[in-house]
């Protein structure tokens, strides 16, 4: 494990005086719906470390996803990700972007929901095959990818519903926009929080 990423929101460390909803957040959606994008920025608005959990298996690893899948397979991928996903809950003061297929574990699912909130991202297949074509996926090295992405996400949205706890699109939006969207949600989602806790 990368301890210099991931101990950056280790609990205890000194925490900046910032007015926010939450001190913990993760992005979770489809590949190509922006995740690592809009989770690096809101983490610049919240004034919280960011970490994308692919970088980090690619720096733990010494090797590209792609490469991974080649010699490992998937499962193992999965593995990896699953133990960052494990560390990454244990963390304060951090917008944690997961990989596209990380809700597809049921561990993973109920790590992120318990640990929570996390921002689920949203986009059309013809969005996404268009921001994903120039770069390799290892899900999308098939014939047609395009309806290969139709496929997968039928397959996660049940998934994808199981962990949110918000929903924003990203399709044909401004990155700013789509933060503010977001913390406009995360404030809303903060408040019901704190008046259920206040209920007698």
């Amino acid at each position: 494990m990368d301890e210099q990423l991931l101990n950056a929101g280790a609990p205890g460390r000194r925490r900046h005086l910032v007015d926010r909803p939450v001190d913990w957040v993760a992005m979770a959606g489809f590949m190509g719906t922006g995740k690592s994008r809009i989770g690096w920025e809101l983490s610049r608005r919240l004034q919280l470390t960011f970490i994308d959990t692919d970088r980090v298996i690619e720096r733990v690893s010494s090797m590209r996803i792609s490469e991974i899948f080649e010699l490992y397979g998937e499962s193992v991928f999965r593995d990896y990700e699953t133990e960052i996903v494990k560390r990454c809950t244990r963390l304060d003061d951090v917008v944690i972007s997961t990989g596209g297929g990380t809700v597809v574990r049921p561990e993973n699912r109920a790590l992120l929901r318990e640990r929570g909130p996390v921002v689920v991202l949203q986009a059309s297949a013809e969005t996404v095959y268009k921001r994903t074509r120039r770069h390799r996926r290892p899900m999308l090295e098939v014939g047609d990818p395009e309806q290969r992405i139709r496929e997968l996400m039928e397959q996660r949205t049940p998934y994808y519903d199981e962990v949110a706890t918000v929903r924003v699109s990203t399709d044909g939006r401004e990155s700013a926009d789509v933060v503010d969207e977001i913390v406009a949600k995360l404030e809303a989602w903060a408040q019901a929080q704190d008046a259920a806790v206040a209920r007698p």
